[in-house]
């Protein structure tokens, strides 16, 4: 069995934990691929964490070998406290057999939101049933007084739902009176998206950008947004700010990291881009003219 990567000293989740956010502010870290740690409302959850090697060991010595570019952040057993976790899909790298029984031992309140036409898959993948709560697009999910959950669909390179109408791939909208904060899931643009977004006034976007082409999906690969399309969706819906993920963490499904920099650096006006780096976390807030900012901390 090949050793993992070592954990990062210092990743920016547990400073993000530990440290004393502003009033009304809210902060993220990036866990790599499109895993994220959000303090929010008084509320701390991840989505999407895959802190294992789960998938390096399922496809050892095939075509695609899973093997990590970049180490996990932080290790499942050293978060605490933590409130909640939500599944966008039951992919592996979303839905970590690796990670999701060691946050459920080491946090013993917290709970699990997972698409409901993947219950079953949640459950064996080691999410304790009695903390289970299962969603479908469409639907509402009230954290705290302050923080709810929209839950609406999202395209993993197609919009799939089962006979029941109830979706395979979702995506999170988070709203408070301050900040609302979209994570999409593993999504392409469809049709409808950008006119959902707008009505729900998101301020940060966190949106795939390892895009998609025909030798991945002919392999069973589904892919992303590319990063102009990302972009676009942020100018069609009216964000203001994009945080791109889901690159850097397996050798034949990333851009580069030229091409990255080359995106984020291009012109985007009246709008925001940050590539992040796990090493930070991100303070969000809302100026007086009502712009959010990101700061890199």
């Amino acid at each position: 069995m090949k050793e993992m990567l070592p954990v990062k000293p210092n990743a920016g989740v547990l400073r993000l934990w530990r440290d004393l956010l502003p009033a009304g502010g809210a902060g993220l870290a990036w866990l790599g691929q499109a895993g994220f740690a959000v303090r929010f409302e008084g509320c701390r959850f991840l989505v999407d964490p895959y802190l294992s090697d789960f998938l390096a060991e399922k496809y050892r010595g095939t075509e695609f070998p899973h093997d990590r570019l970049m180490p996990a952040p932080v290790e499942p057993g050293q978060i605490q406290g933590l409130d909640w976790v939500f599944c966008t899909h039951r992919h592996s790298d979303h839905m970590d057999p690796g990670t999701l029984p060691l946050l459920a031992k080491n946090n013993s309140a917290c709970r699990f939101v997972v698409p409901r036409s993947e219950l079953q898959a949640a459950l064996k993948a080691g999410v304790p049933p009695e903390r289970t709560v299962d969603v479908n697009a469409g639907e509402s999910l009230s954290i705290s007084e302050n923080l709810a959950v929209k839950v609406i669909a999202a395209a993993h390179e197609t919009l799939k739902a089962n006979e029941h109408g109830e979706h395979h791939f979702l995506g999170f909208i988070f709203k408070t009176p301050r900040l609302v904060l979209y994570h999409s899931g593993d999504c392409v643009p469809y049709d409808g998206l950008a006119a959902e977004l707008l009505r729900h006034k998101i301020d940060v976007a966190l949106l795939p950008v390892n895009g998609r082409d025909t030798y991945r999906a002919s392999r069973g690969i589904a892919g992303n947004f590319t990063f102009a399309e990302a972009r676009q969706l942020c100018v069609d819906a009216h964000i203001p700010c994009m945080i791109p993920h889901h690159f850097g963490m397996f050798a034949f499904n990333t851009p580069s990291r030229a091409e990255l920099n080359h995106e984020a650096g291009r012109a985007f006006p009246g709008h925001a881009c940050r590539l992040p780096r796990v090493e930070c976390y991100y303070l969000l807030e809302k100026g007086q003219a009502g712009m959010p900012s990101i700061a890199e901390l």
